[in-house]
């Protein structure tokens, strides 16, 4: 049986020797000090290299889907310029994740 690491959006999805189960979703709690942020050219379409300049892993692209679910819903599509959205700290994905 296959494992992954606490950063990943399927730590918590189940896994036969075939297949991944049906997604299990790791909600990212709303914090009143999250940052705002209206996405720019340079991310646009590439929540990876946000992820990656916010966490120093681009491994946690799906938090951003995961914080923001009203307003991002088609990964990698909708992460485009003009689009606000929510950040979270490091400091609650270390909590909420537990690495």
């Amino acid at each position: 049986m296959a494992t992954y690491d606490s950063t990943s959006a399927y730590y918590a999805t189940g896994y036969s020797q075939f297949f991944l189960d049906t997604m299990t979703n790791r909600p990212i709690p709303k914090e009143t000090d999250d940052r705002i942020m209206l996405i720019n050219t340079t991310y646009q379409y590439r929540p990876d290299l946000l992820a990656f300049d916010l966490y120093d892993t681009a491994e946690l692209w799906w938090v951003f889907y995961q914080r923001n679910p009203n307003t991002l819903t088609a990964p990698p599509l909708d992460f485009k310029a003009g689009v606000q959205i929510y950040l979270p700290k490091i400091t609650t994905l270390r909590s909420v994740l537990g690495f």
